[in-house]
């Protein structure tokens, strides 16, 4: 099924494309009251606590992921849709160097 901007969008075709975005938060947001449980239940309050305080700072690192892969898709894509498969190549190529060279560089930093 080809879908263009040009054609009707309806209710449909919007949850095919939204659904797979928010199943990507419900896990994330659930890996995160699971930990929370776990790390309640079996380790302690004390630790449960550092959990919570670092939490954000974990999410936010995340971000950057979530950032280069859903901003990096679209990217390619729209060079896709134009026919310019060597230029998404290119793209994706500069997107994973990106993700490597960032995670390489936090490593160094010890985040």
């Amino acid at each position: 099924m080809q879908v263009r901007l040009s054609d009707h969008f309806t209710y449909k075709k919007l949850f095919r494309f939204t659904i797979p975005t928010v199943m990507m938060m419900i896990l994330t947001s659930m890996y995160t009251i699971v930990d929370g449980f776990f790390v309640s239940n079996f380790v302690g309050k004390i630790p449960f606590a550092a959990v919570n305080l670092v939490m954000p700072l974990i999410m936010g690192i995340a971000s950057f992921g979530f950032m280069i892969g859903i901003g990096g898709s679209a990217i390619v894509s729209a060079s896709l849709g134009k026919g310019e498969e060597q230029r998404a190549r290119e793209e994706f190529s500069m997107l994973i160097k990106f993700a490597i060279i960032l995670g390489i560089s936090s490593k160094r930093l010890r985040l």
